[in-house]
């Protein structure tokens, strides 16, 4: 079980916004649980809430920015990566404005703020995504590669190829989580000295200067230039020094790296759940980053409708063979659609169809692409899910049925043809009650899902008539 903090007082966090250059206020508070991050807009009427999913983000210039609505929240990296780091699962964030403080281009600033308000620490109670298989995510647009294996914690390392007239290659290297907070939160965003110009003539970094930003010189400047840039700045004691201009050194020699390494942490925190890899990323930034989330997001969807997929072996144990199951069920031959049942608990139950070319049905349906019909397969899993329901008041003694009141969110998604073997899993989706019975229904061929829905049915004593 992974484990998560909980604040425990409010957080008010005041600063500049990078973009804007307007003066933020941020009251940051404890979220219901289950809620994840909620970035709420107070200065709006009425106030909207958006959420802090990568399904929300609206732009990754020069940081990730969400949208809900008409409402945007931008620079969201660096909160979102002191979230991450201190295991800060559900939080609201109440803002005046359109964007979070830049503070001191670092998440340091958000972490001690979060630590002072005092944390708690309880059992999560989302899942954490941990990678089976390794991969290789690949932005074409970006150049961005992400190498992703499977690890017993997290770990994350970033590697940079600047051109050796600026910074050359770089690498920073994050072993454990626990790291973050001493060895990588204070690293500062920086930007190219050739970028400057571009950017505030689109009206961006309005609030950015040298004490919340590194300047890396990646083209040959004169003193004119200099003299200009530090007018600009207004920072005349600014210096140039191993292709930063800056007035203060790099916290690091590999400060941009460790800084590449804070902003993916915080894009990662758009996933909504933690990750137990190993995440080497080259050359990666926002867009890069958000479209990785998005990759991770559909792989652990896919992973997590497979946890849990029934393994069927033709030699292994038998629950009920078909002796068993008609003391149950008052459907035979030809319509009798369980062959046997496999496992069995007092909340789901598997049972298996082997599906032939002497099913009656095939001379009439599609005879020459034989298909299992749809239906049936629903049928299959209603009996299945009847045997369940029915040894719950019944030992096969007495005598009960269970009839259909509702089948929703029913998805095929795979043709069942002859030769197959139908694995049919029903579970129940909460306690039976006055005879109602709930259950979520899947089938698979081996270990595809070709069948889901929810069925609803209700339990009824034969009667002796």
């Amino acid at each position: 079980m992974s484990k998560k903090s909980i604040l425990k007082n409010k957080v008010e966090i005041s600063g500049v916004g990078l973009h804007t250059g307007k003066q933020i206020h941020l009251e940051i508070t404890a979220g219901e649980v289950g809620t994840g991050i909620k970035f709420i807009r107070k200065d709006m009427e009425p106030p909207v809430t958006i959420a802090g999913d990568v399904s929300c983000v609206y732009t990754t210039e020069r940081g990730t920015t969400l949208k809900s609505g008409e409402a945007v929240i931008s620079t969201i990296e660096h909160l979102m990566a002191a979230f991450n780091a201190l295991g800060i699962e559900d939080a609201v964030v109440y803002s005046d404005g359109p964007e979070i403080p830049i503070l001191d281009g670092s998440a340091a600033g958000f972490i001690q703020k979060l630590k002072n308000a005092g944390l708690e620490e309880e059992d999560s109670n989302k899942e954490v995504f941990e990678v089976k298989e390794p991969f290789v995510f690949y932005n074409e647009a970006t150049g961005s590669e992400y190498r992703v294996s499977p690890s017993d914690k997290f770990e994350l390392s970033v590697v940079l190829d600047f051109s050796d007239d600026t910074l050359g290659d770089m690498i920073a290297v994050m072993k454990d989580k626990d790291d973050f907070a001493d060895h990588f939160a204070d690293s500062r965003t920086f930007v190219f000295l050739s970028d400057l110009e571009p950017l505030f003539d689109k009206g961006l970094i309005k609030g950015g200067d040298i004490d919340n930003a590194i300047v890396i010189v990646d083209k040959q400047i004169s003193e004119e230039e200099v003299h200009r840039l530090k007018t600009k700045l207004n920072r005349p004691n600014a210096v140039i020094e191993d292709n930063v201009l800056s007035i203060t050194p790099l916290r690091y020699k590999n400060e941009p790296a460790r800084h590449k390494l804070l902003d993916l942490m915080g894009d990662l925190m758009l996933l909504g759940r933690s990750v137990k890899a190993k995440i080497m990323a080259t050359r990666p930034g926002h867009t890069a980053n958000v479209e990785f989330v998005h990759e991770l997001k559909a792989r652990y969807v896919e992973q997590r409708k497979r946890q849990g997929v029934p393994v069927y072996h033709p030699d292994g144990p038998v629950v009920f063979e078909y002796e068993d199951i008609v003391k149950y069920l008052p459907h035979r031959y030809p319509f009798l659609l369980v062959d046997k049942v496999i496992e069995l608990s007092d909340t789901h139950i598997v049972g298996i169809k082997n599906i032939t070319f002497n099913e009656a049905f095939f001379m009439g349906h599609f005879p020459d692409n034989p298909i299992f019909p749809g239906v049936l397969q629903i049928e299959a899993l209603a009996q299945t899910g009847g045997v369940l329901a029915l040894t719950t008041v019944s030992d096969g003694t007495e005598k009960w049925d269970t009839y259909f009141l509702k089948i929703d969110n029913v998805k095929f998604k795979s043709k069942v043809v002859p030769g197959d073997t139908l694995i049919m899993k029903m579970e129940l989706m909460g306690p039976i009650r006055r005879g109602i019975v709930q259950m979520k229904a899947s089938a698979y061929v081996g270990s595809r899902l070709v069948t889901e829905g929810e069925l609803t049915a209700q339990i009824i004593k034969r009667s002796d008539d």
